[in-house]
């Protein structure tokens, strides 16, 4: 990048309206008014203590630093030269940028200045990026700005533009920009999950929410409902097929709750206690039945040697109720 330097006068730097002039030498009604660079104007202003004491150093010291000018005029650089130059009562020095990439130009002399903040340099960046063809990588590298920090401004900027304004002009860190919006994107994301699980589940609870009949919220709190009915009816009635089979005379707990006796969590309950009894006789009935099968050769022996004193003392130390299932075992054995 080459530049031509070239004094010109001290312009008044802004106009009644608030932008940015260039004097010509002619008298002030005369005065044309200066165009800045988009991308320029993108970097905030000094603050008022601050462009003062910039204007003490320009009168002390003298101006280091030549405003930039495009070829046609456009300031690409030195919006606050030039202001500290008024305040100061200095005349500026200009030059004109005669290469191919003011933007470049912008950036590169702008991001390098303290008073910005990361968060500020890449939400500018990205701002910039939409006039560019280079990819997020590359401006990372280019700029030295951290590609995290790029990819964070980019989302901002795409989501919200209000805040990335407010990022830009430093109201408004990076970091806090970025986590309302990933918070407001997982909110969006939620809704219309939900709005998907109801045209899914319950249509007739989606057009209600559709016509304002319902809220959101509502709606999913009645198709939970329905879905937690739904879902005790189906354990229920398999509690109810099961109880049929095995041969319970008691009533269907469904149909109990079809009359409207007892509630479906009744009947669930109901249902689990019988589970349970039931699951505890399966298992007293398993081990009965192994003690029978650990002693078979006992009954084995009775039936080899039946009506001898042998087994007419073992009987007899018994009860009857023992005695009749010796004799049904006897008789299998």
């Amino acid at each position: 990048m080459t530049t031509d330097q070239r004094q010109q006068p001290c312009p008044r730097p802004y106009d009644a309206a608030g932008h940015l002039r260039r004097a010509t030498g002619t008298p002030p009604d005369k005065e044309r008014i200066i165009q800045t660079h988009p991308t320029a104007d993108m970097f905030p202003m000094l603050s008022a203590d601050e462009l003062h004491d910039l204007a003490e150093s320009i009168k002390t010291e003298g101006q280091h630093e030549a405003i930039v000018l495009s070829a046609n005029g456009v300031l690409l650089d030195g919006r606050n030269r030039l202001a500290a130059c008024e305040i100061a009562d200095v005349e500026p020095h200009f030059t004109t940028y005669t290469g191919s990439d003011p933007k470049g130009l912008i950036l590169a002399h702008n991001l390098r200045r303290r008073h910005i903040s990361k968060g500020q340099q890449a939400m500018i960046v990205a701002m910039a990026r939409s006039f560019s063809e280079h990819s997020l990588r590359h401006q990372a590298k280019v700029h030295s700005i951290s590609l995290t920090r790029l990819s964070n401004a980019a989302t901002v900027l795409k989501h919200n533009p209000h805040l990335a304004e407010q990022v830009r002009s430093g109201k408004l860190s990076l970091d806090a920009a970025y986590s309302t919006v990933r918070e407001h994107q997982a909110r969006s994301a939620e809704i219309q999950a939900q709005h998907g699980r109801l045209r899914k589940h319950a249509p007739d609870l989606a057009e209600q929410v559709t016509e304002g009949l319902r809220n959101l919220d509502d709606a999913i709190t009645a198709l939970d409902q329905r879905q937690h009915e739904e879902q005790l009816r189906q354990s229920v009635q398999h509690t109810d097929a099961l109880r049929l089979s095995d041969g319970d005379p008691a009533p269907p707990l469904a149909q109990l709750v079809e009359r409207g006796d007892i509630t479906w969590e009744q009947a669930h309950e109901r249902a689990e206690e019988f589970l349970v009894h039931r699951r505890n006789a399966v298992q007293q009935a398993q081990q009965a039945l192994r003690v029978v099968a650990e002693n078979w050769a006992t009954v084995q022996d009775l039936a080899a040697r039946p009506d001898t004193p042998y087994s007419r003392d073992i009987l007899d130390g018994l009860t009857l109720e023992v005695r009749s299932l010796v004799q049904n075992l006897t008789a299998l054995a």
